[in-house]
């Protein structure tokens, strides 16, 4: 396989799973009441703590994929992210009707992402986590000894 255009790819899609999360981290910014709402409409406690969290993490996260910095780490994060999201936010089996069929839509476009993260993680080499050097893409940083 052409490295180059491996490279490519694979930075494409890791910038595109980075705006995918850092679009709605900043929308939850400068949006709270209505993700709490949504959040309070789906049973979740401590919906605003939560909700900044969550928009705090999309921004980071996001950007972090899309620098290129900690990418398997980030990825496997937003899988947990996805999870914990699909569980109680896309909790279809708890609605009817439209709402339920938009909830499981959501769900299983979520399975999609996870999917994506999964590919991304594998693909990217491991990088040991520490604080030296944290700020610098991966591919500036060489792998840990294992």
């Amino acid at each position: 396989m052409d490295d180059t255009k491996a490279k490519w790819e694979v930075g494409t899609g890791r910038s595109l799973l980075g705006l995918y999360f850092l679009v709605p981290g900043i929308m939850k910014f400068l949006a709270p009441d209505m993700h709490i709402a949504l959040m309070a409409h789906h049973g979740i406690g401590f919906a605003p703590p939560l909700m900044w969290f969550a928009a705090i993490v999309n921004v980071a996260g996001g950007l972090a994929l899309i620098s290129g910095r900690h990418v398997r780490l980030v990825a496997f994060g937003f899988v947990i992210y996805i999870l914990l999201v699909n569980a109680l936010l896309h909790d279809f089996w708890n609605f009817d009707g439209i709402e339920g069929a938009h909830e499981m839509q959501n769900f299983i476009k979520n399975l999609g992402i996870l999917a994506g993260l999964l590919v991304l993680a594998g693909a990217c080499k491991p990088r040991a986590v520490s604080l030296t050097n944290w700020w610098k893409p991966d591919r500036a940083v060489s792998a840990p000894s294992v």
